[in-house]
């Protein structure tokens, strides 16, 4: 599976300047005006991951395949956007599409960057997109709760979905995002994902601010940080500057010496990338060999067979057994055989829940 994360917020917050530093393109103009990203612009980043680079050297891996995860960045905000203002339409159809949404919040002063209320406020920029969202998913629980009344009258099989989208109106006329309904013990979590409304998406700030306040951050990325901890959601700190440098440097080391200058362990891609993983309960595990070594993502919670099926569908059908070992103790042995050997290799069967940094041999027939 690879993830998809929608990168929003007003115009003028370094939404593209962002995007084009993490997928190392030119392909989305950054420009000093609105709307300047009117179709969305696509990229697929490796996400970065030592532990893959580590199983494929100790293999002698010919190939290398990481996990992906697709950045959207999609067009600029403004109030209004719920009834067509600007391009409005446009970007909710695109946030529908989207995993995740990475919220981008101007946390930075500087007066050759118009803001497009006159004003450095995160909060207040976070509001008027949500509230946008809001009222989106409001005009669509209406719509879709008169057609449900209609046919649960016939169908009582109807009447639980139609208590839940009561439930989700509610929400909504309390200035509320669907989200919020997560934590809620009588609510199932999948059918609320599954009617798909924008609001109910899992949110990461990502509050960009200048150079130098890249380590430290700011007043500004300080309320949306607090703000990030109320809901019960995720806030980084990244300068799209920065970020913008990094992705000019051609060697590992040469970024690594200009994170090191500045005083940061990691780039802002690892940041979002850890973040939204955390945000949707994702992992990963590995298939380890001499052709390939191969980093796949999967829900926490996953099993074994469900597992295979993520590298093909027939692993799951005839799925026989897995043989796993943590990467860690992997690495520490030196190859699966020695593993083996040493009966370091766990067989597990269909009710195995898998881990984080497993190393794993599916068995299976068809």
């Amino acid at each position: 599976m690879t993830l998809k994360c929608g990168i929003v917020g007003l115009p003028n917050v370094g939404k593209s300047t962002l995007f084009n530093a993490l997928t190392e393109t030119s392909s989305a103009e950054a420009a000093n005006y609105p709307f300047c990203t009117i179709e969305p612009n696509t990229g697929t980043v490796a996400v970065p991951d030592a532990r893959l680079d580590d199983l494929a050297n100790n293999a002698k891996s010919q190939k290398i395949i990481p996990a992906f995860i697709e950045f959207v960045d999609i067009a600029g905000l403004v109030k209004g956007a719920s009834k067509g203002e600007g391009l409005g339409n446009q970007f909710l159809s695109h946030i529908r599409e989207v995993d995740a949404i990475i919220h981008v919040l101007r946390c930075f002063e500087d007066v050759d960057i118009t803001h497009v209320h006159g004003k450095i406020d995160p909060i207040d920029d976070a509001q008027t997109i949500e509230m946008e969202l809001i009222i989106a998913d409001m005009e669509s629980a209406a719509k879709r709760a008169v057609n449900l009344s209609k046919k649960a009258k016939s169908d009582k099989t109807l009447l639980p979905q139609l208590d839940l989208l009561k439930k989700c109106q509610a929400t909504l006329e309390e200035g509320m995002p669907l989200r919020s309904l997560k934590n809620q013990s009588d609510i199932d979590e999948k059918e609320l994902d599954a009617l798909q409304f924008l609001t109910s998406k899992p949110v990461l700030y990502a509050c960009n601010v200048l150079e130098h306040e890249a380590n430290t951050g700011n007043k500004y990325s300080e309320v949306v940080i607090k703000k990030a901890k109320a809901e019960g959601a995720n806030a980084i700190i990244i300068s799209s500057k920065i970020e913008s440098e990094i992705s000019l440097l051609e060697s590992q080391e040469e970024k690594q010496e200009f994170l090191e200058s500045l005083d940061l362990e990691e780039t802002g891609l690892s940041k979002i990338i850890k973040s939204a993983y955390d945000l949707l309960n994702l992992k990963s595990f590995f298939t380890v060999g001499p052709k390939e070594a191969h980093a796949w993502t999967f829900i926490d919670g996953t099993l074994a067979p469900q597992a295979a099926g993520i590298i093909h569908t027939d692993f799951e059908k005839g799925f026989i057994r897995a043989e796993v070992i943590g990467s860690e103790e992997y690495l520490k042995i030196g190859s699966e055989v020695k593993a083996k050997e040493l009966g370091k290799m766990r067989i597990e069967g269909k009710d195995y829940n898998m881990r984080d940094g497993d190393v794993v041999h599916f068995r299976f027939n068809v």
